[in-house]
Parts: structure tokens; C-alpha cells; sequence
């Protein structure tokens, strides 16, 4: 690795890796973090094709000014053969951060791929892949949603990088988290690592939120082991995401515009991503995947409990909101351009699988009435205001969470609707919750697809909140009160294991024994099955 910094700096962040962002004198350190020069943030890659990749890395050089580079890719990690590569330059304009995109590669090969800075330094080396054609047998994905980086280790993402049996990476979004110190990750163990200690509003923020999260070894070594292909959220932004603002977003922050484009653009620049909002990915005759994006693009403002109920009648308001505008036609998660592509997409597509990638929970999922005795008495007020909404929303028969899928019954039927007319076995793969969850998808008393979705890498999940029940007790009750809901995870943090073949799709949840510390432990994992043309999930 090459990296050039001044020895006082080194000193105190400890060596280059996170745990300096741990020492006192967060200015400081984020002094040193912006003073790094050299390739200060690995390798890594992305929107594999058959014959194409696309490359990224950052180089800032000690004057602080432009510098190109030169990308090398290789059949061998020696590089005794170039067999593809380029030139590409960067500046501040950009963060210092460049992409390319390689071309005239072989499909379905691994390569090594490294960069060279204008005075000679050399990057790490990575290993990325690209796409089959033509007939495959078996493909493995990785799938990881929710890396909160105040909450816990990335062991989720280390113990992946260590395996040899995975072709891809997916990421569902949150990818980082915009909340400031003591705010949402004020419970959390390793909230210090958090730079800026501020919320992210401003482009330089989102810059050095990216800049912080980059430096975690475990993260690094994912990105230099395979191609990642990353999708949005609402963290990325801001909690809450929608069309025209966010729950995080307040009239003091500035318009939203400003702080969603500045999001939008440090994304752009710290990952390895393609300028397009949505894609498609072709795995030979086995699959294809659809790169989405369901929530700052085109999304309707989504509905709030509080609203729904406000008043002396709630169980009214409940029935009104049911019977009027939750079936709202106009509602939408992608917005009609996005809609008509990926249906058009779907219809034409001639893989066995059809792979979805979407931010949230398209299941609906219902709240037991005993659940209003889950939290703890002495919990925040918050916690018991959620769980009585959703008590009360399963009893007026509405799923409880709006910010999904279920929030827009209308763009969900015409999701599942389009799956069936072009007679897809449609997997789709879902983040967001922090939980882990596996979905029959019916529609008009016909399966649909199935979900897998996928719980955090380190944000907490229910067991966050539901400290008076045991967890496992918990999913067993949710699962019994919602009727697509197959089989759910209320407690563990980690990723998901996809398993394509011609004849069956099986997900794996790893479970990490821990993220408080760094490890690579893991507990039992939970597996599910579903067969070419049955589109209902089975045990593994």
C-alpha cells in the first residue's frame, strides 16, 4: 500500500486503519485524515459486464493538485501480461477518487487489476471478475445492507472478503449513515469513529463520512475482492428518504435539493458506480439483476402513523386510511420512467432468474397485539409509540411499516403483477430493516416471487428495542400474525449467501457471533430454497 503522511499524524491515528479514529482530538485526526496523500483508500470495483469493469481508487498527490493515473489489469497477480487498462486524471474536483471502466476483457474470469500514480507509487492490488455468458452452472452473491460504523465491526464484510466460494457483491444501500455523534448512534460502542462528529449535510461532510468508512480494513479488503455492484437507500441522504425531502432533512439544513445532490454526488465518487439510476446485469442463462433505485429519485412522500392517527378517532382514521389513500394509484416507489423499464426488462428477460434489488421490505409484515408488552417499561417513549401504531395498524388489517413497500399497496401489485405476466421466477433481495426475513410474494392468490432480505452488517435490530422478549420468541410471533412472512431473524447482524443454479435459488443468512469486537466468528446459519417454477420458498 502506498501511502505518504506526515510521522506526527501517523502517530496519532494510530497507524493507518480505523483504530486511530478512536484517539482523542477528532479535529485533529480529521486534519490528518484530509492531509493523506498517495492511494490512501485501496481498490475496489464494479458494474461488472461480460467484458467490462469498471475500476476505482483514490490518488491525492502532495501538492494537492490534479494527477493522472494509470489503471493496469492482468490475467495473473503478478502482471506479467497487460491485457487491458487505461488513463484517467483527478483532482480536488472530485475528491481526489477516479474511475475507469476496462474494456476487451474475457467473460467470466478473474482478473488483478492495480493503479499507478504519476510519480511511480503503485496501488494495492485487486482481484475482480467479470460476467458469464452463455450457459452457467452455479453463481454465488454476497448481499450486505446496513453498515452503521458508530454500532459495530464490519466483521460481516471481513469474514465474506475471506472466503473463496463468492463471484459478486451486492449492496442494498446504507452503505454509511448521515447522523452526527449522539443521535441515532449514541447507544453505540464505536460511535467515535464517526467523521465528521457533525450530520452530514454539506458535500465536504458526505466526503469525509465516505473518507472515514473507506479506511476500515475489513471494507477495504471486501472492495479488493471482488466487484461490488452498490444500490442507494435512504442513509446515503438521509433517513426516510423520499421524492422532495426526508424525516431527517429540517428547514435549517438548506433545501433539500442542495443537501441530496451533494449526497448523491460524494456516492458518486467514493464508489465504484456507473452515472446510471438504474441497470441491468446479465449472469449468463441463470440470471439477471436489476440495480433499482426506490427511494431519493422518484419516490412518493411516504405516509406516518402519527399523521394517520391524529385526532379523537382513531380507529376511524385507521379505517379511512385503509379504504382511501394507502390505495392511492399515484403512489409510487421508482416513478413511472423506472416502472416501465423494469417491466419492460422483466418481460424480455430470457435468464432463468429474474434477480430484483429494491431498498425495502416488499413483504407486508404485521405487528401481534401482544407486543405492546415486548418493551422494556423503561424504554424511550419512542419504542412504545411505535409498537402500539403497528398494533393498532394490524387490527385496522394494515402492515405496520409505511416507509416499504407496504407504505404503496398499488405500486406493489403492479411490481408483482408484471412479474407474473412475464411469467418470472422473480427473487428479490431487500436491506433496510436490520432483521432478517424470508417472503412468499402472492398476487391475486398467485405466487408472485419470493424475498430474501437481508439483515445489517452492524445497525441494530429488534433486539434493540425489544429488550423484555427473547427474540427468537419475537420473530416466531411476527412470523404467526403476517401471512407472507416465512421465517425471520430478530436479533443477529451479518449477510446473506445467494446460491444460483438452473433448478433451485437458496439463500444462506451468516450470522457473526459479535460486531462489538473485530472477528470472524460465526453462529448457525438459517438457509431457504426455492425451485425453478414453484415460486414459493422452501426449507433449505
Amino acid at each position: 500500500m502506498t501511502m505518504q503522511m506526515d510521522r506526527r499524524a501517523l502517530l496519532a491515528m494510530g497507524g493507518f486503519g480505523v483504530a486511530g479514529l478512536l484517539l482523542p482530538g477528532g479535529a485533529a485526526v480529521a486534519q490528518a485524515l484530509l492531509g493523506m496523500t498517495g492511494f490512501t483508500h485501496n481498490v475496489a470495483s464494479g458494474e461488472p459486464a461480460a467484458d467490462s469493469v469498471l475500476l476505482w481508487t483514490r490518488f491525492k498527490p502532495k501538492s494537492g493538485g490534479d494527477a493522472r493515473l494509470r489503471a493496469e489489469v492482468s490475467e495473473s497477480p503478478a502482471f506479467t501480461r497487460i491485457v487491458s487498462g487505461g488513463e484517467v486524471v483527478t483532482g480536488a474536483w472530485r475528491d481526489h477518487t477516479a474511475k475507469i471502466s476496462v474494456a476487451g476483457l474475457a467473460s467470466d474470469r478473474w482478473y488483478w487489476f492495480r493503479f499507478v500514480g504519476p510519480d511511480g507509487s503503485v496501488s494495492p492490488v485487486g482481484r475482480t471478475r467479470t460476467l458469464p455468458v452463455g450457459k452457467v452452472a452455479r453463481f454465488n452473491i454476497g448481499v450486505f445492507s446496513c453498515s452503521n460504523l458508530g454500532f459495530g465491526e464490519f466483521n460481516a464484510y471481513g469474514h465474506a472478503a475471506a472466503r473463496d466460494d463468492l463471484d459478486l457483491w451486492l449492496h442494498m444501500g446504507d452503505y454509511i449513515y448521515e447522523y452526527g455523534r449522539g443521535g441515532y448512534d449514541a447507544g453505540g460502542a464505536l460511535a467515535e469513529k464517526l467523521l465528521p462528529a457533525h450530520e452530514c449535510v454539506a458535500l465536504a461532510d458526505y466526503r469525509m463520512r465516505y473518507a472515514a468508512y473507506r479506511l476500515d480494513p475489513q471494507l477495504q479488503a471486501l472492495h479488493a475482492r471482488a466487484p461490488m455492484i452498490v444500490s442507494t437507500d435512504d442513509h446515503e441522504m438521509a433517513n426516510d428518504t423520499w421524492e422532495g425531502g426526508a424525516q431527517n432533512h429540517q428547514p435549517d439544513e438548506g433545501l433539500w435539493a442542495n443537501r441530496k445532490a451533494a449526497a448523491m454526488q460524494a456516492w458518486h465518487e467514493w464508489l465504484p458506480v456507473s452515472e446510471a439510476p438504474w441497470a441491468a446485469y446479465r449472469i449468463g442463462d441463470l440470471a439477471t439483476y436489476f440495480r433499482t433505485d426506490t427511494r431519493g429519485l422518484a419516490r412518493s412522500r411516504p405516509h406516518e402513523w402519527g399523521d394517520i392517527m391524529r385526532g379523537p378517532d382513531r380507529d376511524k382514521a385507521l379505517a379511512d386510511f385503509r379504504n382511501g389513500e394507502w390505495q392511492e394509484d399515484a403512489a409510487t416507489m421508482m416513478g413511472s420512467a423506472q416502472e416501465q423499464w423494469l417491466y419492460q426488462a422483466m418481460a424480455a428477460n430470457k435468464a432463468a432468474w429474474t434477480l430484483l434489488g429494491v431498498g425495502t421490505n416488499t413483504g407486508h409484515v404485521f405487528m401481534p397485539e401482544e407486543a405492546v408488552n415486548w418493551v422494556a417499561p423503561d424504554a424511550p417513549a419512542i419504542y412504545h409509540a411505535g409498537v402500539k401504531a403497528g398494533v393498532a395498524a394490524t387490527k385496522a388489517g394494515l402492515p405496520y411499516n409505511l416507509d416499504a413497500w407496504s407504505g404503496y399497496p398499488k405500486a406493489r401489485s403492479r411490481l408483482f403483477k408484471a412479474a407474473q405476466a412475464a411469467t418470472a421466477d422473480m427473487i428479490v433481495l431487500t436491506g433496510d430493516s436490520h432483521n432478517a426475513w424470508a417472503f412468499d410474494l402472492p398476487e391475486g392468490g398467485k405466487p408472485a416471487g419470493v424475498e430474501f432480505g437481508g439483515h445489517s452488517v452492524s445497525s441494530p435490530g429488534y433486539e434493540a428495542v425489544v429488550k423484555a422478549k427473547d427474540p427468537r420468541d419475537v420473530a416466531r410471533e411476527v412470523v404467526a400474525a403476517s401471512p407472507e412472512l416465512k421465517w425471520m431473524d430478530a436479533s443477529n447482524r451479518g449477510y446473506m449467501h445467494l446460491t444460483l443454479t438452473p433448478a433451485t435459488a437458496t439463500n444462506t443468512w451468516v450470522f457473526m457471533e459479535s460486531v462489538a469486537k473485530a472477528g470472524l466468528g460465526i453462529k448457525p446459519a438459517h438457509s431457504m430454497t426455492v425451485r425453478k417454477g414453484r415460486r414459493v420458498l422452501e426449507a433449505a
